[in-house]
Protein backbone atom coordinates (compact mmCIF):
# COMPACT_ATOMS: atom_id res chain seq x y z
CA UNK A 1 0.00 0.00 0.00
CA UNK A 2 1.34 3.38 -0.95
CA UNK A 3 0.86 6.54 1.04
CA UNK A 4 -1.48 7.69 -1.71
CA UNK A 5 -3.74 4.67 -1.08
CA UNK A 6 -5.42 6.51 1.76
CA UNK A 7 -8.76 4.73 2.18
CA UNK A 8 -7.40 1.26 3.14
CA UNK A 9 -4.70 2.95 5.24
CA UNK A 10 -7.27 5.01 7.10
CA UNK A 11 -9.38 1.90 7.68
CA UNK A 12 -6.39 0.09 9.19
CA UNK A 13 -5.70 3.03 11.47
CA UNK A 14 -9.34 3.09 12.59
CA UNK A 15 -9.26 -0.62 13.34
CA UNK A 16 -6.17 -0.15 15.51
CA UNK A 17 -7.80 2.71 17.46
CA UNK A 18 -10.88 0.58 18.07
CA UNK A 19 -8.85 -2.44 19.10
CA UNK A 20 -7.03 -0.53 21.85
CA UNK A 21 -9.51 2.13 22.96
CA UNK A 22 -8.33 5.20 24.80
CA UNK A 23 -10.13 6.18 27.99
CA UNK A 24 -10.74 9.66 26.56
CA UNK A 25 -10.64 11.02 23.01
CA UNK A 26 -10.60 14.61 21.78
CA UNK A 27 -11.04 15.40 18.07
CA UNK A 28 -9.33 18.49 16.68
CA UNK A 29 -9.76 19.33 12.99
CA UNK A 30 -9.43 15.70 11.94
CA UNK A 31 -6.69 14.85 14.43
CA UNK A 32 -7.41 12.28 17.13
CA UNK A 33 -5.99 13.05 20.58
CA UNK A 34 -6.13 9.98 22.80
CA UNK A 35 -5.68 10.05 26.57
CA UNK A 36 -5.47 7.14 29.02
CA UNK A 37 -3.74 8.40 32.16
CA UNK A 38 -0.35 8.00 30.47
CA UNK A 39 -0.73 4.23 30.06
CA UNK A 40 0.83 3.16 26.74
CA UNK A 41 1.92 5.45 23.93
CA UNK A 42 -0.73 4.21 21.53
CA UNK A 43 -3.52 5.26 23.89
CA UNK A 44 -1.84 8.57 24.81
CA UNK A 45 -0.89 10.04 21.48
CA UNK A 46 -1.97 12.47 18.78
CA UNK A 47 -2.86 10.79 15.48
CA UNK A 48 -3.95 11.97 12.04
CA UNK A 49 -7.43 10.56 11.55
CA UNK A 50 -7.68 11.17 7.81
CA UNK A 51 -5.52 12.20 4.85
CA UNK A 52 -5.09 15.80 3.77
CA UNK A 53 -5.11 17.39 7.20
CA UNK A 54 -3.41 20.65 8.15
CA UNK A 55 -0.94 20.82 11.03
CA UNK A 56 -1.44 24.49 11.84
CA UNK A 57 -2.38 24.86 15.51
CA UNK A 58 -2.29 21.13 16.22
CA UNK A 59 0.97 21.11 18.20
CA UNK A 60 -0.18 24.00 20.37
CA UNK A 61 -3.60 22.41 20.99
CA UNK A 62 -2.01 19.05 21.86
CA UNK A 63 0.52 20.57 24.23
CA UNK A 64 -2.25 22.45 26.02
CA UNK A 65 -4.51 19.39 26.27
CA UNK A 66 -1.89 16.90 27.40
CA UNK A 67 -0.26 19.47 29.66
CA UNK A 68 -3.58 19.92 31.46
CA UNK A 69 -3.40 16.19 32.24
CA UNK A 70 0.29 16.34 33.26
CA UNK A 71 1.19 14.26 30.21
CA UNK A 72 3.66 14.85 27.37
CA UNK A 73 2.19 15.58 23.93
CA UNK A 74 3.27 12.42 22.11
CA UNK A 75 2.65 12.35 18.36
CA UNK A 76 2.18 9.09 16.49
CA UNK A 77 2.84 9.85 12.82
CA UNK A 78 1.48 7.50 10.17
CA UNK A 79 1.45 8.22 6.42
CA UNK A 80 -1.92 9.93 7.00
CA UNK A 81 -0.09 12.79 8.75
CA UNK A 82 1.04 15.68 6.54
CA UNK A 83 4.78 15.71 5.85
CA UNK A 84 5.24 19.09 7.47
CA UNK A 85 4.04 17.70 10.83
CA UNK A 86 7.17 15.60 11.24
CA UNK A 87 9.44 18.42 10.05
CA UNK A 88 7.88 20.97 12.38
CA UNK A 89 7.99 18.65 15.38
CA UNK A 90 11.63 17.84 14.69
CA UNK A 91 12.43 21.56 14.46
CA UNK A 92 10.68 22.04 17.82
CA UNK A 93 12.99 19.46 19.42
CA UNK A 94 10.62 16.51 19.46
CA UNK A 95 12.49 13.19 19.63
CA UNK A 96 11.98 10.48 16.99
CA UNK A 97 11.50 7.01 18.49
CA UNK A 98 9.84 3.59 18.15
CA UNK A 99 9.51 3.26 14.36
CA UNK A 100 7.04 0.44 13.80
CA UNK A 101 5.43 -1.41 10.92
CA UNK A 102 1.86 -2.34 10.14
CA UNK A 103 1.77 -5.65 8.26
CA UNK A 104 -1.01 -7.82 6.85
CA UNK A 105 -1.46 -11.37 5.61
CA UNK A 106 -4.02 -13.83 4.37
CA UNK A 107 -5.05 -16.45 6.89
CA UNK A 108 -4.11 -19.47 4.76
CA UNK A 109 -1.45 -20.70 7.19
CA UNK A 110 -3.91 -20.87 10.07
CA UNK A 111 -4.16 -24.12 12.04
CA UNK A 112 -5.89 -24.90 15.35
CA UNK A 113 -3.90 -25.80 18.46
CA UNK A 114 -5.59 -27.70 21.27
CA UNK A 115 -3.16 -26.23 23.81
CA UNK A 116 -4.37 -22.70 23.01
CA UNK A 117 -7.62 -21.74 24.69
CA UNK A 118 -9.46 -18.79 23.11
CA UNK A 119 -12.20 -17.11 25.11
CA UNK A 120 -14.70 -14.47 24.02
CA UNK A 121 -14.18 -12.48 27.23
CA UNK A 122 -11.20 -12.11 29.55
CA UNK A 123 -11.34 -13.56 33.05
CA UNK A 124 -9.24 -12.25 35.91
CA UNK A 125 -6.53 -14.87 35.39
CA UNK A 126 -6.12 -13.87 31.74
CA UNK A 127 -6.01 -10.16 32.56
CA UNK A 128 -3.41 -10.65 35.30
CA UNK A 129 -1.31 -13.06 33.24
CA UNK A 130 -1.44 -10.88 30.13
CA UNK A 131 -0.45 -7.80 32.13
CA UNK A 132 2.39 -9.59 33.90
CA UNK A 133 3.76 -11.07 30.65
CA UNK A 134 3.62 -7.58 29.12
CA UNK A 135 5.61 -6.10 32.00
CA UNK A 136 2.74 -3.96 33.27
CA UNK A 137 3.50 -2.97 36.90
CA UNK A 138 0.86 -3.94 39.49
CA UNK A 139 0.14 -0.25 40.11
CA UNK A 140 -1.15 -0.01 36.53
CA UNK A 141 -3.21 -3.22 36.44
CA UNK A 142 -6.47 -1.39 37.16
CA UNK A 143 -6.18 0.92 34.14
CA UNK A 144 -4.83 -1.91 31.96
CA UNK A 145 -7.71 -4.21 32.84
CA UNK A 146 -10.27 -1.44 32.32
CA UNK A 147 -8.92 -0.69 28.85
CA UNK A 148 -9.01 -4.34 27.82
CA UNK A 149 -12.56 -4.70 29.09
CA UNK A 150 -13.60 -1.58 27.17
CA UNK A 151 -12.92 -3.12 23.73
CA UNK A 152 -16.35 -3.06 22.11
CA UNK A 153 -15.62 -5.38 19.17
CA UNK A 154 -15.57 -9.21 19.11
CA UNK A 155 -12.32 -10.48 20.60
CA UNK A 156 -10.33 -13.65 21.05
CA UNK A 157 -8.40 -13.80 24.34
CA UNK A 158 -5.82 -16.53 23.86
CA UNK A 159 -3.87 -18.48 26.45
CA UNK A 160 -1.27 -21.13 25.61
CA UNK A 161 -0.88 -23.79 28.30
CA UNK A 162 1.99 -26.20 28.79
CA UNK A 163 1.34 -28.98 31.29
CA UNK A 164 -1.44 -26.91 32.80
CA UNK A 165 0.70 -23.78 33.17
CA UNK A 166 -0.14 -20.62 31.19
CA UNK A 167 3.02 -19.69 29.25
CA UNK A 168 1.73 -17.33 26.57
CA UNK A 169 -1.03 -14.83 25.90
CA UNK A 170 -2.35 -12.89 22.93
CA UNK A 171 -5.30 -10.75 21.91
CA UNK A 172 -7.16 -10.71 18.59
CA UNK A 173 -9.86 -8.21 17.60
CA UNK A 174 -12.33 -8.65 14.72
CA UNK A 175 -13.62 -5.78 12.62
CA UNK A 176 -14.80 -5.32 9.03
CA UNK A 177 -13.64 -8.68 7.71
CA UNK A 178 -10.18 -8.48 9.27
CA UNK A 179 -8.60 -9.65 12.50
CA UNK A 180 -5.93 -7.66 14.32
CA UNK A 181 -3.31 -9.36 16.50
CA UNK A 182 -2.09 -7.50 19.56
CA UNK A 183 0.61 -8.19 22.14
CA UNK A 184 1.60 -11.76 21.49
CA UNK A 185 3.59 -12.37 24.66
CA UNK A 186 5.40 -15.40 26.01
CA UNK A 187 6.76 -15.92 29.52
CA UNK A 188 10.44 -14.83 29.49
CA UNK A 189 11.75 -18.23 30.53
CA UNK A 190 9.89 -19.90 27.63
CA UNK A 191 10.88 -17.61 24.79
CA UNK A 192 12.73 -19.01 21.80
CA UNK A 193 10.68 -22.24 21.80
CA UNK A 194 8.22 -21.41 19.02
CA UNK A 195 5.34 -20.60 21.38
CA UNK A 196 4.68 -17.23 19.77
CA UNK A 197 4.22 -18.97 16.43
CA UNK A 198 1.71 -21.39 17.97
CA UNK A 199 -0.28 -18.53 19.45
CA UNK A 200 -0.34 -16.69 16.15
CA UNK A 201 -1.40 -19.72 14.12
CA UNK A 202 -4.18 -20.52 16.59
CA UNK A 203 -5.49 -16.95 16.52
CA UNK A 204 -5.23 -16.79 12.74
CA UNK A 205 -7.36 -19.94 12.60
CA UNK A 206 -9.82 -18.41 15.07
CA UNK A 207 -10.07 -15.25 12.97
CA UNK A 208 -10.75 -17.24 9.81
CA UNK A 209 -13.41 -19.26 11.63
CA UNK A 210 -15.09 -15.98 12.59
CA UNK A 211 -15.26 -14.84 8.98
CA UNK A 212 -12.07 -12.76 8.70
CA UNK A 213 -10.37 -12.86 5.29
CA UNK A 214 -7.05 -11.38 6.39
CA UNK A 215 -5.12 -10.30 9.44
CA UNK A 216 -2.96 -7.37 10.42
CA UNK A 217 -0.59 -6.44 13.21
CA UNK A 218 1.75 -3.72 14.43
CA UNK A 219 5.34 -4.52 15.33
CA UNK A 220 8.32 -2.43 16.37
CA UNK A 221 11.02 -2.21 13.73
CA UNK A 222 13.67 -3.17 16.29
CA UNK A 223 11.87 -6.43 17.19
CA UNK A 224 13.71 -8.50 14.63
CA UNK A 225 12.66 -11.87 16.05
CA UNK A 226 8.98 -10.97 15.79
CA UNK A 227 9.40 -9.54 12.29
CA UNK A 228 11.06 -12.77 11.12
CA UNK A 229 8.23 -14.82 12.59
CA UNK A 230 5.52 -12.70 11.00
CA UNK A 231 7.26 -12.76 7.62
CA UNK A 232 7.38 -16.55 7.83
CA UNK A 233 3.63 -16.53 8.48
CA UNK A 234 3.06 -14.49 5.32
CA UNK A 235 2.82 -10.99 6.78
CA UNK A 236 4.04 -8.25 4.46
CA UNK A 237 4.77 -4.68 5.50
CA UNK A 238 2.06 -2.19 4.52
CA UNK A 239 3.25 1.08 6.06
CA UNK A 240 5.44 2.46 8.80
CA UNK A 241 4.70 4.90 11.61
CA UNK A 242 6.81 6.45 14.34
CA UNK A 243 6.46 8.58 17.44
CA UNK A 244 7.77 11.99 18.40
CA UNK A 245 7.95 13.15 21.98
CA UNK A 246 8.83 16.58 23.40
CA UNK A 247 12.44 16.94 24.58
CA UNK A 248 11.60 17.29 28.27
CA UNK A 249 9.65 14.01 28.39
CA UNK A 250 10.89 10.48 28.97
CA UNK A 251 10.54 8.14 26.00
CA UNK A 252 9.43 5.25 28.24
CA UNK A 253 5.78 5.02 29.19
CA UNK A 254 4.35 2.28 31.44
CA UNK A 255 2.96 -0.77 29.71
CA UNK A 256 3.79 -1.87 26.19
CA UNK A 257 0.71 -2.57 24.11
CA UNK A 258 2.26 -0.79 21.18
CA UNK A 259 3.09 -3.77 19.06
CA UNK A 260 3.67 -7.49 19.23
CA UNK A 261 6.17 -9.19 21.47
CA UNK A 262 6.84 -12.82 20.78
CA UNK A 263 9.29 -15.65 21.11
Amino acid sequence: MSAADDSPLQALEERAFNAWPARQTVFFEGWVMRLSDGFTKRANSVNAGAPGLRFDGVQQAAEALYGSQSLPAVFRLSPLAPADADRRLEAAGYTFFDPSWVARAALDAAVPDTAVGIAAAPDQAWLDGFAQANGVPPSRHAVHHAMVRSIALPCGFATLHDQGEPVGFALAVLERGAVGFYDVVVAPRRRGQGLGRRLMLALMHWGASQGAAWGYLQVRQENEAARRLYAALGFADVYRYHYRMPPAASVKMPGSATGNHTA
